[in-house]
């Protein structure tokens, strides 16, 4: 499939809230290094390469950029890479980040942060995009724990102005249930993908019935994480990818977005040329007959 004239419009709208994102949309993680993402020797990538993926995700409809101050390399990071590039924001950009983890300058991962201490992370998102509030903010959660006291405190900073919307991320049902008694949620964002959580399918129909939006990530990579999808991907995908002159991410995408109107999806890269095919993957239409294939490997063990 050609992805040259297609735009994140293909794959239809969805609502945070009261904003409306096309349901193709961008995340930011690998953007600040190349190679796996989120480690502490993580290799920069070229600043200007960066801002032009980003700038090029815009002008192929992308308004719905996932991003954390925790995503950053070395030498900078993805928030600071979206204010260079895209400030001053496009009107009906929504940015997503979430809170939560931290990493120190070294790139070490932190202890989760307290109630008290994630006002400093939301401020810090602020400061680094250069924004006054944040669209969407995600707490991440470790465990099976309750969230409770800390996604209160964001209630709290929802309630002052700092926060539109609140999302929730890495969750159990139980936490949905929690958080939706506190403040609305607007957004769940687990790992899901083809084969990759099928435990999850539940959740995923109890978003859509809440008109909550469910934003996977690793939906591309499925098991093997920041990898990606490969041409050794399963005969069930290459299969159903050649049918279609796309390529297994393409399929992988199309798949997750078939989920429901509510799935959206977040595929992240450096390359323009993978970001192109990215979001062309949204006018990916399967049959009824390829849906049900790729749900029965969904089903599967891996």
């Amino acid at each position: 499939m050609t992805s040259q004239t297609i735009t994140a419009a293909a794959a239809g709208t969805w609502r945070l809230g009261d904003l409306v994102v096309n349901r193709i949309g961008f995340g930011a993680m690998r953007l600040p290094q190349t190679g796996e993402a989120l480690v502490a020797d993580a290799v920069p990538r070229e600043r200007d390469q960066a801002i032009s993926v980003l700038r090029r995700a815009v002008e192929l409809g992308v308004n719905h950029i996932d991003t954390a101050a925790f995503y950053f390399s070395p030498l900078r990071s993805a928030n600071e890479l979206i204010n260079r590039a895209l400030a001053p924001y496009p009107d009906d950009l929504v940015i997503t980040t979430k809170v939560g983890p931290g990493r120190d300058q070294s790139g070490e991962w932190l202890p989760h942060a307290t109630p008290e201490q994630l006002r400093g992370q939301v401020e810090e998102n602020l400061r680094q995009l250069g924004r006054d509030h944040l669209d969407v903010v995600n707490l991440r959660i470790v465990g099976t724990g309750s969230l409770a006291e800390r996604f209160g405190a964001l209630a709290e900073l929802r309630d002052a102005g700092l926060i539109r919307h609140l999302g929730i991320s890495n969750v159990t049902p139980a936490h949905l249930a929690e958080a939706q008694a506190i403040a609305p949620v607007v957004c769940v964002q687990n790992p899901y993908g083809i084969g990759l959580r099928p435990d999850q399918d539940t959740l995923v129909r109890t978003c859509g019935e809440q008109g909550v939006a469910y934003v996977p990530f690793y939906a591309i990579a499925t098991t093997g994480r920041q990898a990606g999808a490969t041409d050794r991907d399963h005969p069930e995908i290459l299969a159903v990818a050649r049918a279609h002159g796309a390529s297994p991410a393409h399929v992988r995408i199309a798949w997750t977005l078939h989920r429901g109107p509510h799935v959206l999806a977040i595929p992240g890269t450096g390359d323009p040329d993978h970001l192109a095919s990215n979001v062309a993957a949204g006018a990916l239409r399967l049959s009824e007959e390829e849906v049900a294939l790729l749900d029965s490997l969904h089903g599967q063990s891996r």
